[in-house]
């Protein structure tokens, strides 16, 4: 009997390690898929925070004739684009997918925005994620968006901004700073304020928008 002993005791000890190994792991994988609230605790204390930088290829480049599109289009005449390129324009950032039936609501919306405020300088910048290709360009054709779109195959950068859902938008100020966020279905009205916050460079804070999806 007491030759089984060590035997025992070992197989506790090797039971223990997998089971902490276990924990550990579990633990690893919850953080490092946390969300990140740095731009909306920044906000909620009325203080702008530096955009996350990406560089994402280019899914549609949308249509020529206003400044802002002229402005962004040697931007994304190679396929790709990075947002540090478009600095010193305003910048509104949807995140957004196919597969997302609250962004087919919010579609229209952002299209007549971006008609009104591409005039005024302002880019609407669409970000598609987590998505395949075919059925975003069909989703772009079905609802004749005319502002660009760059793709993210997953939800890298959403983690980066701290979008949980879909559809969030965030609006950016010419000098590269988060002034405002809407989770959820942005209105018209919020699309205006957020805008206008944008191009004063003010932050404007978070704001609750309408319906969402969480992202996949």
């Amino acid at each position: 009997m007491t030759e089984r002993r060590p035997l025992r005791y070992a197989g506790r000890i090797v039971a223990a390690l997998l089971a902490g190994g276990f924990v550990a792991l579990l633990v690893y994988g919850v953080l490092s898929k946390a969300q990140d609230t740095t731009i909306d605790d920044s906000l909620a204390r009325s203080r702008a925070v530096p955009a996350p930088a990406f560089e994402l290829p280019v899914l549609q480049p949308g249509a020529a004739g206003s400044p802002a599109a002229m402005r962004a289009a040697p931007a994304l005449a190679d396929g790709r684009l990075a947002l540090r390129e478009l600095r010193g324009t305003p910048v509104v950032l949807n995140f957004w997918a196919s597969w997302c039936v609250p962004c087919r609501e919010e579609a229209p919306a952002l299209e007549r925005g971006w008609r009104e405020q591409g005039r005024r300088g302002v880019l609407f910048l669409g970000l598609n994620m987590q998505d395949i290709t075919d059925d975003a360009r069909a989703f772009i054709r079905d609802f004749g968006l005319t502002y660009p779109n760059v793709r993210d195959r997953g939800n890298e950068v959403a983690r980066r901004y701290g979008a949980t859902g879909l559809p969030e938008t965030f609006f950016i100020s010419a000098t590269g700073n988060v002034v405002a966020h809407v989770i959820g279905v942005v209105s018209a009205q919020q699309l205006r304020d957020g805008v206008a916050a944008a191009q004063a460079g003010r932050p404007l804070g978070v704001k609750e928008g309408g319906e969402r999806r969480s992202t996949r």
